[in-house]
């Protein structure tokens, strides 16, 4: 592939105030980079997004009936790389994807009193060293990241080392020399949250470990099955012969997981149940990882994107952006970031979402300027496992588009968001009643909900998304109150080379909108308005628009 130089949008330079700047009257454009502080971020569950091919919807045969939206529905690889061929992501002014574990899962189903489960959401692993066919193969995930990239988007791989999948009819349990069945996690302290397993029948793997282990029977005789039992077993030789470390558990899953890496270009890891693992082996992960990367871009220099290092995030049940960079678990207290972690999943947005725009963005301004600085959090204000979001019957999604993408810190947008997906769906139990299948026929009908029109909301996200994309300043930037009524504020982002500023007003009167930019733009500086798309040029200090909506984007193009 030929060489691909990462450019979201070319913008105009700010220059006035900058030492060794040129003139006011002369601008430049430079290109946008891609910050992981800013990243506006687009999670999916692989089975609930879009079915690219109905040919692969059922294997080792699934067919079984299931609970209502327990079993898979078809969605797979290919169909994400479907839409971002299509410029679904592009126009959301999305930068990255993270899609829920894709790893082999159990074959079998699990009965969990309300019917049958099966591992559609990825996260009952049964073979880290292969896919599973329900989400595509080798080669749909290579073109998936291939197209990301020359779109502009990175691609985060959702990674489980915590637990194995669980025992069924058709998956037995590992040796217990990788395993534990016993006891079920209490949460009351570090032990009762690391040491346990989750629930019950869902095998915790012995990461602390420092007995050496062979590969587990079933995986040995699975691997035997399929022809590949001496590749696997060479390649575990080499990596164990070059590292020097232990065959313990931990170093087995590490070897697997960077795999995806050196072979696909992976950009960078979502930690799945980060706080019930030994923090040291995400500090080793993070190391290997970080080589792994290296070593993708010697061999791939024509489809480097740019110097960013590998990156990894942590779901960190219950961490919230107040605690720091540290998380308490009664007896002990763990800093996270200091095991290779960039960003921790901000579980406190949603709570924070109630208060006003100054309250959330003035507190998160701070927390990132201060105790996280150099670091970052992922807000969301929904997900998959959450079962009190912050707006589940979809009342208020522009609202909700606003708060989230215009905050402090990395966003993630849960797939949906955007278009008012329901979250609220009648015979489902727990967790199940948020992983509906996208819901693509409401958006192409132009449904109507709760008194708007989900193609309305969708415009809404679209708009914000792509202001925040083209300008690192909206999330990585440094917030300053410049009007109370009507609510405006400025971000402004300085690195070594690199300067960005906005002016975002909200809440303000529709038609004629007069703000004062002084010492933020300078006269005949040329602005967008991203959310009309008007353009305006400064003029004694000020921007004179008449738009038909109450918010400005204001920043350079």
């Amino acid at each position: 592939m030929k060489q691909f130089t990462l450019v979201f949008i070319s913008i105009l330079l700010l220059t006035a105030g900058c030492k060794d700047s040129p003139s006011t009257d002369k601008q430049t454009k430079r290109d946008v980079p891609f910050i992981w502080e800013n990243a506006n971020l687009y999670f999916l569950l692989t089975d609930r997004f879009n079915n690219g091919d109905p040919a692969n919807d059922v294997n080792f045969e699934r067919t079984d009936e299931t609970a209502v939206l327990r079993g898979f529905e078809g969605g797979d690889l290919k169909g994400i790389t479907q839409k971002i061929k299509e410029g679904y992501f592009t126009d959301l002014g999305i930068n990255a994807i993270w899609f829920s574990p894709v790893v082999e899962q159990v074959h079998g189903a699990v009965n969990e009193g309300t019917g049958n489960t099966y591992g559609f959401h990825g996260y009952w692993a049964k073979d880290w060293t292969a896919l599973e066919p329900n989400f595509g193969t080798e080669a749909d995930l290579a073109e998936l990241v291939e197209t990301a990239h020359v779109h502009g988007i990175r691609i985060v791989l959702d990674v489980v080392i915590n637990h194995t999948g669980p025992v069924t009819g058709k998956d037995p349990l590992w040796s217990d020399e990788w395993v534990r069945t016993q006891p079920t996690c209490q949460y009351t302290d570090y032990e009762s949250t690391v040491t346990c397993t989750l629930v019950d029948n869902l095998p915790d793997v012995k990461t602390e470990s420092i007995q050496e282990v062979d590969i587990p029977k079933v995986l040995a005789e699975k691997w035997a099955a399929e022809g590949r039992l001496e590749q696997e077993m060479n390649e575990l030789n080499a990596f164990f012969d070059a590292t020097g470390y232990p065959r313990t558990p931990r170093f087995y899953f590490i070897k697997w997981l960077t795999d995806f890496i050196r072979q696909y270009g992976i950009d960078g890891y979502r930690i799945d149940t980060a706080k019930h693992t030994e923090e040291s082996v995400w500090g080793d992960l993070w190391k290997e990882a970080e080589k792994a990367f290296a070593e993708w871009k010697k061999a791939n220099p024509d489809k480097v994107l740019d110097e960013n290092p590998f990156y990894m995030m942590g779901e960190v049940y219950g961490y919230g952006v107040s605690g720091g960079r540290w998380f308490n678990f009664g007896d002990r207290q763990v800093d996270y970031f200091n095991e290779g972690f960039k960003c921790l999943i901000n579980f406190e947005l949603k709570g924070d979402a109630n208060g006003n725009y100054e309250s959330i963005f003035s507190k998160y301004d701070r927390l990132l300027a201060n105790e996280l600085k150099g670091l970052s959090t992922m807000n969301y204000l929904t997900s998959h496992d959450d079962g009190h979001p912050f707006d589940k019957m979809r009342e208020k999604p522009f609202e909700s588009a606003t708060k989230l993408l215009l905050c402090p810190g990395a966003t993630q947008v849960y797939y949906g968001d955007e278009t008012a997906r329901d979250l609220d769906i009648p015979g489902t139990v727990g967790d199940a009643t948020l992983r509906s299948f996208m819901n693509w026929e409401e958006l192409a009908a132009n449904t109507e909900r709760n008194g708007y029109k989900i193609q309305d909301v969708l415009a809404h996200w679209q708009k914000l998304g792509r202001f925040r994309t083209a300008h690192p300043a909206v999330g990585a930037g440094r917030h300053t109150m410049l009007s109370e009524s009507p609510y405006i504020f400025k971000r402004e982002y300085v690195d070594n080379i690199y300067k960005d500023e906005v002016i975002v007003g909200l809440d303000m009167a529709k038609g004629i909108k007069e703000v004062n930019v002084a010492g933020v733009f300078a006269d005949g500086t040329r602005l967008k308005d991203f959310y009309s798309g008007q353009t305006v040029t400064v003029e004694n200090s000020k921007v004179v628009m008449d738009t038909a909506y109450d918010i400005l984007l204001l920043g350079l193009e």
